[in-house]
């Protein structure tokens, strides 16, 4: 059976108060969905949040992954993994893609390659909107399941 994966996509500014929202649905991937492995970048708050609620959830579902998203080629810029991941992904093809569309380009891969995507969009002006919108285009055709987070935040 293939191993079911989760993609966090968001905006650079996000606040603590979403965690619980974060947490609810983190375990619900793992419970409900089967989600074994989270992916997060770490380009901005929502990135760091998402890995942060993973790493306390894998205190309580140690099968649980967390990989660090590359858009760079680690020969080209290498990482030191993070404390808590558990490895990193860099997404087949993007050697050809041009420096400057990496960071879309991996995202926009990686939401190819998942089966599901917790977003916090709040506001539709960013490029987080536009990764969701990808992922909303893909889930029409049962690639993908999406939840936005940052419409569930307005009540807290």
């Amino acid at each position: 059976m293939r191993q079911k994966t989760c993609f966090f996509i968001g905006h650079r500014e996000a606040p603590e108060s979403i965690i619980p929202i974060l947490s609810v649905e983190v375990e619900l991937h793992i419970i409900e969905y089967g989600v074994s492995t989270f992916v997060a970048g770490r380009y901005g708050q929502f990135d760091s949040l998402a890995a942060r609620t993973v790493i306390a959830a894998k205190a309580k579902h140690p099968n649980v992954t967390l990989a660090l998203l590359l858009p760079y080629h680690p020969a080209e810029r290498p990482v030191d993994i993070p404390t808590g991941f558990d490895e990193t992904i860099y997404p087949s093809g993007m050697e050809k893609v041009p420096r400057r569309y990496a960071i879309v380009e991996a995202n926009k891969a990686m939401i190819r390659q998942s089966n599901y995507l917790i977003a916090y969009i709040t506001h539709p002006a960013s490029n987080a909107s536009k990764y969701l919108a990808y992922a909303e285009r893909l889930e029409l055709t049962g690639q993908i399941k999406t939840i936005n987070i940052g419409i569930l935040s307005i009540f807290i």
